[in-house]
């Protein structure tokens, strides 16, 4: 009987996840890992990304080390990163900005998860 659950759950994983990444607009790949769709009015786009890094680099924007791998569905800690709204020029999106090991990161900020690495 689990046998036959377990087959279920690995069937409706497989039908669901292209069906997810389809809707999305954009797919990149975070470095190391799987490819990851981020939607195109949810994230930094390709096209922004060299004004964005640019920018960043321009805001000095601190630098928040930690020692896991910084990756897309990271949650990062609760307490001694500061988040920065993303300026509208970048669109308009509901995600805030940090620098996480050198890598600028897109964080969900009630859950504080990262939902894109923008390279």
């Amino acid at each position: 009987m689990r046998n036959r659950i377990l087959a279920v759950a690995a069937i409706a994983a497989a039908i669901t996840v292209p069906a997810v990444a389809a809707q999305a607009q954009t797919v990149g790949v975070v470095r190391g890992g799987p490819p990851v769709a981020v939607e195109e009015d949810g994230g930094i786009t390709v096209d922004q990304r060299p004004a964005f890094r640019e920018y960043i680099v321009r805001e000095r924007v601190p630098n928040y080390t930690i020692p896991d791998r910084v990756v897309v569905g990271t949650v990062l800690p609760d307490a001694g990163v500061t988040y920065y709204d993303v300026p509208q020029r970048f669109g308009a999106t509901p995600y805030r900005y940090t620098v996480v090991n050198g890598e600028t990161v897109l964080v969900e900020p009630r859950s504080r998860r990262i939902v894109q690495v923008v390279d």
